[in-house]
């Protein structure tokens, strides 16, 4: 068993706790319709679930790539919360998406980690993953950190 994912509290090397993350995507309405999971985080890496709903299927039952890139997104966003901190401001500036397989009437798995966190920006990926261990998507995120304009992290 995951011992990330049974954490209730702030660890010696995590900013926030898993029901932090998950009460902000319980309560901030931008992600709420997701139905987003916080399945484990670590320094810098977060995992989401991802539940397949009718809502956001094209059709055939298959998820829609838009699913996919809010759970990259989010899921990296929250992987900055973990060295940051719950009210860090970080924001995306570029999202690359590479659409590999596709996934229908089925939940998945978004996993975030940051490769370098600068002080103007934060890179990192995220993949998408079925239940059944297929690579769905793979993307590479940039956030810039608040305050620090433009320019090289």
């Amino acid at each position: 068993m995951d011992v990330m994912s049974q954490q209730s509290k702030p660890t010696e090397t995590t900013a926030v706790s898993k029901a932090e993350l998950q009460r902000l995507l319980t309560d901030l309405p931008f992600v709420r319709s997701y139905g987003f999971r916080v399945r484990s985080l670590a320094p810098g890496e977060c995992v989401l679930s991802v539940p397949f709903q009718r809502a956001f299927e094209r059709p055939g039952g298959i998820v829609s790539g838009l699913v996919f890139m809010a759970a990259a997104d989010v899921a990296m966003w929250l992987a900055i919360k973990t060295l940051l901190g719950s009210d860090d401001g970080c924001v995306t500036t570029e999202m690359k998406t590479s659409f590999l397989a596709a996934a229908k009437e089925q939940d998945f798995r978004c996993r975030a980690r940051i490769l370098k966190l600068g002080k103007r920006l934060v890179y990192g990926v995220a993949e998408c993953i079925g239940l059944d261990r297929r690579l769905l998507t793979h993307h590479t995120l940039t956030y810039i950190r608040p305050g620090t304009g433009a320019g090289r992290g």
